[in-house]
């Protein structure tokens, strides 16, 4: 479904500000497969992310997505195979747009009717079906703007039209970061419940070690660009979130005794 092939990118070459974010990554994920990445910031989990979905144009290596080479593909090109859910949950609609509106974009994308035919009584009782079983009352709601609702809310809606077409790929990026704790677990269930029913191959990008231990079936864990681990079927299944703490804990070590033995050796040739 999703193969990446030693993908590479830098920002800013050649300057003080020069920073390597992404150093020959390669990734396979099957069909139906739901990978969860993970790393602390400044790791490359974003960045391998917004690769995926066209942001910028990688410097090297190839991105491809249910056979189709997307490597040069802009990012709105690559939008008819790819949903996204941003971490603002302000971003991914229109705000002066009611509900209702915004989610026939969703469902019209890539088609030309315009949302004057689209929006019509059978239309508007296929949204409330669509919209209930989010059980937040929104089904009432279809012409309020959907900038006057909370951040839970609309994340919600952002993520019901982000896999409405079902998507080849679903990429979640820190979804929840911005909610508070008990709306982040609502939206988690509720990412839980599409994915597994629609069965689509997700990429989510999270802090969250809980999260990581109780979604997916795969977790990738990068450090300064590249990957780290890699935890699939069995070791993946007997991990908890102490463990994927242990791991960071032991990159930080390595590091500060790279630091130290770095530090030493430029004192004996002073």
């Amino acid at each position: 479904m999703l193969e990446i092939q030693r993908i590479s990118k830098t920002f800013n070459p050649g300057t003080p500000n020069e920073v390597r974010a992404l150093t020959d990554v390669s990734l396979s994920l099957a069909s139906g497969s739901f990978l969860v990445v993970i790393g602390t910031n400044g790791s490359g989990k974003s960045t391998l992310l917004n690769a995926v979905a066209g942001t910028f144009i990688v410097d090297a290596g190839s991105i491809s997505i249910a056979g189709q080479t997307i490597t040069s593909w802009p990012e709105h090109r690559r939008a008819k195979l790819v949903g996204r859910v941003f971490q603002d949950p302000f971003r991914g609609t229109a705000p002066t747009m009611s509900i209702a509106e915004n989610l026939v974009l969703a469902s019209r994308r890539g088609k030309t009717r315009g949302l004057g035919i689209a929006v019509n009584r059978r239309v508007r009782g296929e949204l409330r079906d669509r919209i209930r079983p989010l059980n937040m009352g929104l089904e009432d709601r279809l012409d309020n703007p959907i900038g006057s609702l909370s951040g839970g809310q609309r994340q919600a809606l952002t993520l019901l039209m982000a896999s409405w077409l079902k998507p080849e790929l679903l990429l979640l990026d820190e979804h929840t970061a911005a909610l508070d704790p008990k709306t982040a677990d609502q939206v988690i269930r509720l990412t839980h419940d599409i994915i597994q029913r629609d069965r689509l191959t997700t990429l989510m990008v999270t802090h969250s070690m809980h999260q990581a231990v109780n979604l997916g079936d795969r977790i990738m864990m990068m450090h300064k660009g590249s990957m780290l681990h890699d935890l699939q079927g069995s070791e993946r299944a007997r991990v908890r979130p102490e463990d994927l703490l242990s791991r960071f804990e032991d990159v930080r070590r390595r590091e500060q005794l790279d630091g130290a033995v770095a530090e030493m050796l430029a004192l004996t040739y002073v």
